[in-house]
């Protein structure tokens, strides 16, 4: 893709070249909901998104699906579950209860939790159950279509494996019609019948065009798909996309048994949260960052940001640290030159998907940082609608995530014994906040290497003073942030009770 465009347009032109002009394009993402659904998973669900939004900004007509793939096995009982859970391995985890919700199924509890996160930053694709799908027995002619090409999949998959797979295998499982398990045999398949034995001694014969019990193999389901929703792209992670993984055999497979030509393909990378190993970032270990959990710290339009700016094959962590202040930074800059008229037509793109609606006038935010002052003063009047937004972000993080130099409270009045040139650079601020307004952080900032080399005070003494007189500790937010957001007159007042 042309570094001169945004990466979601390079892929929206390059479906059109391959696919054609099409009344219509099928854009597809999903997931199984077997745990919580992490922000990892999220990069494949924003991808499509963009990649729909860029198409539409062409005027070409999409459907946006995402399949939840609800009727895969139960395969392991995740951390912080029960392990009475393991009574329901090997039945689809749309049938099992959730251990965290009564009402829900263990399926459907994180489906909504994560449909509903997603409505908060404008992604609203069309969801399908796959569960419903199999069920009312939607992909029957296609499953036969497989059966009756099992040995030309079998050939195809072995291609990419170390042992051949057994004679009696077959592209599908059956989930019993008694215990609703996947533990048995099937020993029959006579056109649209087939006859199963379960290791609960049920036996059955049953006709899959009437009777939706039958779960097809993942390397065949993916591309059977495609070709049911007429899919024209899709992206999948690095994962899927080594040679030899399920996309490999996939799209073969979609050539040759289903007669579909497979639709463009886009990996992407992994995203991790900093501080957290990517061999321990999985639902099942219970070390999970969650969208709705990314969403306390980052507004939507941010959230977004930091998926926007970066091309889907880029790993990227997503931090919590002190990071997010400038984070938050780079989005205001952004924000700043696109309604400066600055920025090129890709950093335009950028801006105007990370946005949910792109205003006509530049909103008028406080940043982060200056944010995180004001709300430990409790100095939050004559703020907009916008700030109100971040102010709760600015809380959320400040309560779980924040360092302790981050941290303040304003003493009332200094105390404590300092050194000759501690309290002569003390005083030299003083004056030098009575002399002259201050609006711009970086000019006062550099007012401070002044004083040291006035008074002949090591820089990093200096800033250890002030924070000790106004906040009673060595470390804090940036000095000259703080001052500007305490007030000069409070702070010269504070200098004030010095002895």
């Amino acid at each position: 893709m042309s570094e001169k465009f945004f990466w979601a347009d390079a892929l929206a032109e390059r479906i059109i070249k391959e696919k054609g002009d099409k009344k219509e394009y099928v854009c597809a993402s999903g997931i199984t909901p077997s745990g919580q659904v992490h922000i990892g998973n999220f990069r494949e669900v924003i991808t499509t998104h963009m990649v729909v939004k860029a198409l539409q900004d062409k005027g070409k007509k999409v459907k946006f699906i995402y399949s939840w793939d609800d009727f895969d096995r139960f395969r392991k009982v995740p951390s912080g579950v029960d392990k009475e859970y393991e009574k329901y391995l090997g039945m689809p985890v749309s049938n099992i209860p959730s251990p965290h919700n009564s009402k829900l199924s263990y399926a459907k509890y994180f489906e909504k939790q994560f449909e509903d996160s997603l409505n908060k930053i404008k992604i609203d694709p069309k969801f399908i159950s796959q569960s419903d799908m199999n069920k009312k027995c939607a992909y029957a002619e296609l499953i036969k279509v497989a059966l009756d090409n099992n040995g030309k999949i079998k050939k195809i998959l072995n291609k990419y494996r170390k042992e051949p797979l057994d004679e009696s295998w077959l592209p599908i499982m059956v989930y019993c019609g008694k215990c609703g398990k996947d533990s048995n045999k099937i020993t029959k398949i006579d056109e649209y019948k087939i006859t199963y034995e379960c290791e609960c001694d049920f036996k059955e014969t049953f006709d899959f065009r009437k009777k939706g019990i039958v779960s097809v193999k993942w390397r065949i389901d993916w591309p059977l798909r495609w070709k049911y929703e007429g899919v024209n792209f899709e992206p999948g992670g690095i994962d899927h996309s080594v040679h030899g993984g399920s996309y490999t055999t996939a799209k073969e497979i979609s050539k040759e048994v289903f007669n579909f030509e497979p639709p463009v393909y886009q990996f992407y990378d992994w995203v991790t949260v900093k501080g957290i190993a990517l061999k321990d970032f999985h639902s099942s270990k219970g070390n999970v960052i969650t969208l709705e959990e990314v969403g306390e710290v980052y507004e939507p339009e941010v959230l977004r940001y930091l998926f926007v700016g970066k091309k889907p094959k880029s790993s990227f962590e997503i931090s919590f640290d002190n990071d997010v202040i400038k984070i938050y930074e780079d989005f205001d800059q952004l924000e700043e030159n696109y309604f400066n008229g600055s920025l090129n037509q890709k950093e335009k793109r950028e801006y105007e998907f990370s946005m949910l609606n792109v205003p006509k006038k530049k909103p008028e935010r406080t940043g982060f940082r200056h944010l995180i002052n004001l709300v430990q003063i409790g100095n939050l009047k004559g703020l907009s609608n916008y700030d109100l937004i971040r102010i709760k972000k600015v809380e959320n993080w400040l309560e779980k995530y924040a360092g302790e130099d981050m941290k303040f409270s304003l003493k009332g009045k200094i105390s404590g014994k300092f050194e000759i040139k501690e309290k002569k650079s003390l005083l030299e601020l003083k004056n030098v906040l009575e002399k002259r307004k201050f609006k711009d952080e970086k000019e006062l900032f550099n007012e401070f290497y002044g004083i040291c080399e006035k008074v002949g005070i090591e820089n990093s003494k200096f800033f250890s003073t002030a924070y000790m007189a106004l906040l009673g500790k060595e470390k804090g937010p940036r000095l000259a942030s703080l001052i500007i957001s305490v007030g000069q007159n409070n702070i010269i007042n504070l200098l004030k009770t010095l002895k």
